[in-house]
């Protein structure tokens, strides 16, 4: 191919994957939350959530402050959830046979690679993108500094978010190119990864420049200690945190990235382009005889065989349907039979460590059955939850389930099913918590059951995919383990030995989902008719 051609060849395989990326659910879902974000970045005056902070102060929001608040609570969310958004590129080339198609094609793999890095990368610039006109409007909303610098409200975006961003789109192409890593496994695992990168990438000695706070804070502070000088917390903060009261603003007119900045995060992209590329080493482009991702790959917990998109799924209406039967057997039957599916082709490892979390459980001390125990056996079982609501979809059996006399019912089985395993695995804690008579505890237990299944099947519904419950199950969870108490939905956060946490608001919110459910799948089931 000429280079003309090659660039061509290039900018067409990107264009037509990005556009099928940002039509996905997860993708707005995503982009809300750093919208979100990014309102918590630039609070109220009188907030009491900010993500960041120095000590008791924050800046004026200014153009500068606005800009690198927004950025670097951008860069903190978007390496964790955008990952979730860009993966799967490659799965869904296979599962759509457009892989085969694009293995017979005279395309090089180092090219459908840089296509597929290019995509990745655009999806999550575009998010970004979004977050910097949210910026934008947020300096105008709070009013304290009208006057728009775009160079300062806009660079840092540029400059210490797009790179990461870069990091995040290359990570996502690798992971999906290695067996072990393309399911369940791999999301749990970026999890972990984002989250220590996240903490290690604030200091200023960190690989590439980290998430660029290093020159930020240090900027800031002696801005902070030529205003008040030396007193008071100047401990910088990046990440959401609740506080009693509201910070102070200074004035602080922003900072300009050094020359040795600049060449780190140019390094960084190098990398992450090196990163993307690596896989033509042994990626064998969906072609049979050369092998492809799945290669040695055993069947994932939460990536179920898919159809080929070529076969049109049956109607819902042209199966026939048989008499409902009536009966609370019937609805035993059928609740174990969605049991048994839920968990279907766990692994006994699985099994051995839920097993080892229980006699966790039944054996330490009941403060830390609480604040550890009841977490990790609640995280433990992410992969087998998200199933809920997606299963149908993924595994091309809509068709056959529509023909099933009584779908309502059929639902409350596939929640109860998830209530089933949520309260078997949280059993040990239960049984601690009564024998110490601890009712509010036993409450907020209760609401947690009832809770996460219902979110479960409510995304996997909606969204139809299983992947959007992880996404924003595990930042959920993690916020509970940071003690956050206003979403403790377990009981984990104690104060005095009381769970600090609104307890009665998660059995209501969970009828709602539950009910939103409903709502959804028949809404669905009438447009489908």
């Amino acid at each position: 191919m000429t280079a003309l051609r090659l660039l061509r060849t290039l900018a067409g395989l990107t264009a037509g994957d990005f556009k099928d990326r940002v039509r996905r659910p997860v993708h707005l879902v995503v982009l809300l939350a750093a919208v979100g974000l990014g309102c918590l970045a630039v609070p109220p005056a009188d907030g009491r959530w900010v993500i960041l902070a120095l000590g008791e102060y924050r800046g004026t929001y200014t153009s500068a402050y606005v800009g690198v608040a927004t950025a670097l609570a951008g860069g903190l969310w978007l390496t964790l959830g955008g990952f979730y958004v860009v993966r799967k590129g490659l799965a869904r080339d296979e599962e759509t046979r457009v892989g085969q198609i694009l293995a017979a094609t005279p395309a090089r793999t180092v090219l459908l690679l840089a296509a597929k890095f290019l995509s990745n990368f655009l999806v999550l610039a575009s998010m970004l993108g979004v977050l910097a006109v949210t910026a934008l409007a947020l300096q105008l909303v709070r009013g304290e500094d009208r006057g728009v610098d775009p160079v300062a409200l806009f660079q840092p975006f540029l400059v210490m978010a797009l790179p990461l961003l870069a990091l995040t789109a290359a990570a996502a192409l690798l992971f999906e190119t290695v067996p072990v890593l393309r399911g369940g496994l791999g999301n749990a695992a970026w999890f972990c990864v984002a989250l220590v990168v996240g903490i290690k990438g604030q200091s200023a000695d960190a690989p590439f420049g980290g998430f660029g706070a290093g020159p930020a804070a240090g900027s800031l502070r002696a801005a902070l200690s030529e205003e008040f000088g030396k007193a008071g917390d100047h401990t910088f903060s990046l990440g959401l945190t609740q506080i009693p009261e509201p910070l102070t603003p200074f004035r602080w007119d922003g900072f300009t990235f050094g020359g040795d900045f600049l060449v780190s995060r140019l390094l960084l992209v190098a990398a992450a382009v090196a990163l993307a590329l690596l896989p033509a080493l042994w990626f064998g482009r969906h072609d049979p005889t050369r092998g492809g991702p799945a290669d040695g790959a055993s069947p994932a917990a939460d990536a179920p065989a898919p159809v080929p998109a070529y076969a049109p799924p049956p109607a819902v209406l042209t199966l026939p349907r048989t008499a409902a039967e009536r009966g609370g057997r019937t609805f035993g039957r059928l609740l174990a039979g969605e049991v048994r599916i839920l968990v279907g082709g766990v692994s006994p490892w699985w099994w051995a460590v839920a097993a080892a979390l229980t006699l966790a459980g039944l054996t330490l001390p009941l403060d830390a059955v609480t604040g550890l125990v009841l977490p990790a056996v609640w995280i433990w079982p992410v992969l087998v939850w998200s199933r809920l609501g997606s299963l149908p979809v993924e595994h091309g059996l809509e068709g056959l389930l529509g023909a099933y006399p009584a779908p309502r019912r059929r639902l409350l089985a596939a929640w109860g099913s998830g209530v089933v395993l949520t309260a078997v695995l949280g059993v040990a804690p239960l049984l601690r918590m009564a024998f110490a008579a601890d009712l509010p505890g036993l409450a907020a237990w209760l609401g947690g059951v009832l809770f996460i299944p219902s979110l479960a099947l409510l995304l996997g519904v909606v969204c139809r995919t299983h992947r959007v419950f992880q996404v924003v199950y595990l930042p959920l969870w993690y916020l509970v383990v940071n003690q956050v108490a206003a979403l403790d939905f377990m009981g984990a956060v104690r104060e005095a030995g009381v769970p600090a946490g609104p307890t009665p608001l998660f059995p209501l919110l969970a009828l709602l989902l539950l009910g939103a459910t409903f709502l959804a799948a028949e809404t669905r089931r009438g447009l489908t008719i």
